[in-house]
């Protein structure tokens, strides 16, 4: 995962775009990570950063995030992301709702061994989602530009990722039919859902809800874990 010299070239100018330094991000990054409960490579954390240049590039153009601040990017939208790394399953990883690629392209840095497919209905994001992975080289990602009530893949998923989507009875809804056997779905909220926890579909339960600490971020996060019942 080193990053080639054009690569580099590429990052610096991005970073000098965004009237920052990228040694300074990657300074700032390294120690937010080692608040994390898990290692992350350095190789990834250098990804992560040019990930987040990449995105504070485009974000003018297309609107992606409402977080203007690059280095705000690396808690909110980095962290926040790959917070969720230590309960991926299986090998194939569907990313619902993906916006501007969160948590699929953090968490697809950090587990180049599996594949993930990103999923998100806006044609806008989606071509930022396949620049990023296009220009990063990232071979373990699938885009795709559909509804997830509508999109159809022979392949089943072992994780369902949601970050910001809508309710969780609906986020069930749309997925069921992508699910593998033992599928789990991985719901990211912030404070506790008790409203939403109310209106499981039935032939699935919540597994537990786990409280997120995200380094740098005060606000609360939680990760609502799904399985089926069946």
């Amino acid at each position: 995962m080193n990053l080639s010299r054009n690569h580099k070239r590429h990052q610096r100018k991005h970073a000098a775009d965004a009237g920052v330094d990228a040694d300074t991000l990657q300074r700032l990054l390294g120690e937010q990570l080692t608040a994390l409960p898990f290692s992350v490579p350095e190789a990834a954390a250098v990804r992560f950063v040019q990930f987040v240049l990449l995105l504070h590039k485009w974000n003018g153009v297309y609107n992606l995030t409402s977080v203007r601040d690059v280095k705000l990017m690396l808690t909110r939208h980095i962290l926040d992301s790959i917070v969720i790394h230590p309960f991926l399953q299986g090998q194939q990883i569907l990313d619902v709702g993906s916006g501007a690629g969160l948590p699929g392209i953090p968490l697809a840095i950090l587990n180049p061994q599996l594949h993930f497919t990103l999923l998100d209905s806006n044609n806008k994001k989606t071509r930022f989602i396949q620049q990023a992975v296009t220009e990063m080289g990232l071979e373990n990602v699938s885009v795709v530009t559909d509804r997830v009530e509508a999109f159809q893949s022979e392949q089943r998923f072992d994780t369902v990722t949601a970050r910001a989507y809508s309710a969780i009875e609906n986020l069930i809804a749309g997925v069921q039919h992508l699910l593998s056997e033992d599928a789990v779905i991985l719901a990211m909220k912030g404070t506790y859902p008790l409203a939403e926890l109310e209106s499981i579909p039935q032939g699935f339960r919540i597994d537990r809800v786990e409280p997120l600490q995200v380094p740098g971020m005060d606000a609360e996060r939680h990760l609502v874990i799904i399985t089926a019942t069946a």
